[in-house]
């Protein structure tokens, strides 16, 4: 492994302590949830009020991070010029938002089928604000390779997170007693006074911000993101509007037959099931997310190099060969990980986690791979091919959930983040082409399918010889992966 590589090796594990630590940690609120809150439709509630919080973090930071590496790496000397118009360019937008939230709480709640919370779209509304306006001085640190910084102020907030929710739903909160929705507030707080860690702690960049503006900079950023911004808009759709179409789809399809009251609880115990399983195949995105926070400015910094293809494509082999062992190491421990949901009433959403297992692998190849819009200044295509997705997404589960229910919605990610990654695949090697190993690619995702699929069809009642032998495939599979990657004369 040559010098970059073990940088990058080793700032992933850094910035993996925070991400892979506060998933973990946050990953435990669910069996929180799911045993103080008696029925699944108030998981479901839940569930969707963080499908929005995720949407909305994307529509209010607008790519700027990302503008932001790029317009530094292009010019270092005035990084504190980038970093200050990028910040007010933030700063502005989340301001517009907040106020839309303040005098029209209740008309969006209505529209979102919470008419008597309105509170949830205020406390909401401001936690996405702290986090957007957080970003940036997050992305100020990973530019200037401050991880250890980074990690503080990330598990402040996941730790505040995790204590006040322990706190206000263990010692607090009395399901017997108190309405689901006094949880849904709890925590819906406690997310919010975690989230003020963050500013909290990076004051000075807030404190040294002046308001000078440079409008041609401001417009060759905006240019730049506006892409990415539409790219990361289509993106989250894939992520979650399928919580949030499950929910009305399946409460409209429904309600005649089942009436107002009981039409909504249905429709909120399906997004409550999926949600927590959808958690399970989210296994695979922790990796990605320590990866991600290290990735984008390791490649923008080697974009100079002359090697930087063959140091692409070493990364991109490792990258396929984890994910694919990652989705084997869930899907063939199912029956030990499904405890993580200790209430079996969820349990009959567990069918669809390998199939969001693999779309989560899909999704991560597609964003390792998405780098090369990014170095050449064309993230319109990035934008096209989310674009497509979002469409592809929304058109899926508009037809297929009112028939199939949360089935629809894992095949749709499938689908979706399947194509766009041989999409974007294609594009790239006529506009940037990188020389990507595809036999490797083809031998680990191949071998890694074909392992689940026997063992599935073989079918070894759960207990210790399936535990073995299911294990005992997958270092067969870690086995292959070093064997293929281990240093070898005129190996790529």
């Amino acid at each position: 492994m040559s010098n970059p590589l073990k940088k990058l090796a080793g700032q992933t594990a850094v910035y993996g302590l925070s991400s892979i630590v506060g998933r973990l940690l946050n990953y435990l609120l669910v069996p929180l949830y799911v045993g103080v809150f008696v029925n699944t439709s108030d998981y479901g509630v839940v569930s969707e009020l963080y499908a929005w919080i995720a949407f909305l973090m994307v529509l209010l930071t607008f790519g700027m991070e990302t503008a932001f590496f790029k317009f530094l790496s292009d010019d270092p000397e005035n990084k504190e010029k980038i970093f200050r118009n990028s910040m007010l360019s933030i700063i502005v937008v989340n301001i517009v938002f907040l106020l839309l939230i303040l005098f029209f709480n209740g008309v969006i709640a209505d529209k979102l089928l919470f008419p008597n919370n309105p509170e949830y779209i205020i406390l909401l509304g401001i936690i996405v604000v702290i986090d957007a306006t957080s970003a940036l001085p997050l992305a100020k640190l990973r530019a200037e390779e401050r991880a250890k910084k980074f990690v503080l102020v990330q598990l402040t907030g996941i730790g505040l997170n995790i204590g006040l929710n322990l706190i206000l739903m263990l010692l607090v909160f009395q399901p017997n007693i108190d309405e689901p929705a006094v949880g849904i507030r709890f925590i819906l707080m406690a997310n919010l006074i975690a989230s003020l860690a963050k500013p909290t702690i990076l004051y000075k960049d807030f404190l040294k911000l002046k308001w000078i503006w440079d409008t041609q900079l401001i417009r060759s950023m905006v240019k730049y993101c506006f892409p990415l911004a539409l790219a990361g808009f289509a993106f989250i759709i894939n992520e979650t509007v399928d919580r949030i179409l499950l929910k009305h789809l399946t409460y409209q399809n429904s309600i005649g037959e089942l009436g107002t009251e009981a039409a909504l609880t249905l429709a909120e115990s399906q997004v409550g099931i999926y949600s927590a399983s959808y958690k399970l195949a989210m296994m695979v995105t922790i990796f990605l997310q320590a990866y991600r926070y290290a990735a984008e400015p390791f490649f923008f910094a080697q974009a100079k190099n002359k090697d930087r293809n063959r140091t692409y494509v070493k990364v991109m082999n490792y990258f396929v060969g984890a994910v694919f062992l990652s989705f084997l190491g869930v899907a063939l421990n199912l029956d030990i990980f499904k405890y993580f949901i200790p209430n079996p009433a969820y349990w009959e959403g567990l069918r669809i986690v390998p199939i969001l297992l693999l779309a989560n692998v899909f999704s991560g190849i597609y964003i390792n791979q998405s780098i090369w819009y990014k170095l050449s200044g064309q993230t319109k295509f990035g934008a096209y091919i989310a674009m497509g997705g979002a469409v592809l997404t929304l058109t899926l589960n508009f037809i297929f959930i009112p028939i199939y229910g949360y089935m629809a919605c894992a095949w749709a990610t499938f689908i979706v983040y399947g194509g766009q990654m041989v999409v974007s695949y294609l594009l790239g090697q006529k506009h940037y082409p990188i020389p990507y190993n595809l036999r490797k690619f083809g031998l680990y995702s191949i071998v890694a399918v074909l392992i689940y699929l026997l063992l599935s069809w073989i079918n070894i009642e759960a207990g210790i010889v399936q535990f073995v032998i299911h294990n005992l495939f997958i270092l067969l599979y870690v086995a292959l992966v070093y064997w293929m990657e281990k240093p070898k004369t005129n190996r790529a």
